[in-house]
């Protein structure tokens, strides 16, 4: 049995986490970090799942804001992150982590459809679970896919992974005297108007008191403290 305080987690990437230094496309050595962190927690009963975006090498909105029809855009942005998670799925096997991408746009030949009960089994059996293609629908962020995906496999909370150590009242990368939280209500984030996760994700969440831990990737450790409950970021969860 695992040691850590969350059993089963549902970790969410932005596509824009994985460019690094490359300003593009994926930086091998982001890559390489985040495999390695995510090895270093495996086999200790851990279940880990994945969500990873596609802005690093395409985003549907900015393409629909450009004239493109948004639908069109979308399904564009969903096949970017299957790159994305088949990159990472190679980063984690060349550590010998047994990992299944499942997508939710079929394409047999590189990924397994998404099911759900499936997708269970797979974490189960200790396997890392990497869902690509969003929701496989338009209009839908990966960040509501993250929600749904862990709430329909049961995890116990969601992990977001950023480039900064948790939620701040502003941008801390521009305004140096930015506050940061060490714990908001998911209310106090739709109010707020802070970009922890779109208001889909956020509202899914609320209704079902899920957690999310906001904590900064390129930190080693992050993860397994995360999951040791450690304070690592801002955590989101329901007000009293």
């Amino acid at each position: 049995m695992s040691g850590y305080q969350f059993k089963r987690v549902l970790l969410k990437l932005s596509g824009e986490a994985l460019i690094g230094e490359a300003g593009y496309g994926i930086d091998p050595k982001v890559l390489d970090s985040l495999a390695e962190q995510i090895h270093s927690v495996m086999g200790n009963g851990v279940q880990i799942a994945i969500v990873v975006g596609g802005g690093n090498i395409f985003r549907g909105l900015a393409a629909a804001s450009s004239g493109m029809d948004r639908a069109q855009a979308d399904y564009m942005g969903m096949l970017a992150t299957v790159m994305n998670a088949l990159a990472l799925q190679d980063a984690l096997e060349r550590r010998s982590v047994f990992t299944r991408v499942m997508s939710a746009i079929e394409m047999q030949s590189v990924a397994e459809p998404y099911i759900r009960r499936r997708a269970i089994r797979h974490l189960e059996k200790g396997r890392v679970v990497i869902f690509a293609a969003g929701t496989g629908n338009p209009y839908f962020t990966t960040d509501t896919t993250a929600a749904l995906r862990a709430l329909e496999i049961g995890a116990d909370c969601i992990m977001k992974a950023t480039k900064v150590d948790g939620v701040y009242d502003a941008d801390p990368m521009k305004y140096p005297d930015a506050v940061k939280f060490d714990e908001l209500a998911y209310i106090e984030v739709l109010n707020l108007g802070l970009t922890v996760m779109d208001n889909t994700a956020i509202s899914l969440c609320m209704d079902n008191d899920l957690p999310i831990i906001v904590f900064n990737m390129d930190k080693p450790g992050n993860i397994a403290r995360a999951l040791n409950g450690e304070h690592v970021g801002t955590i989101v969860k329901g007000g009293n």
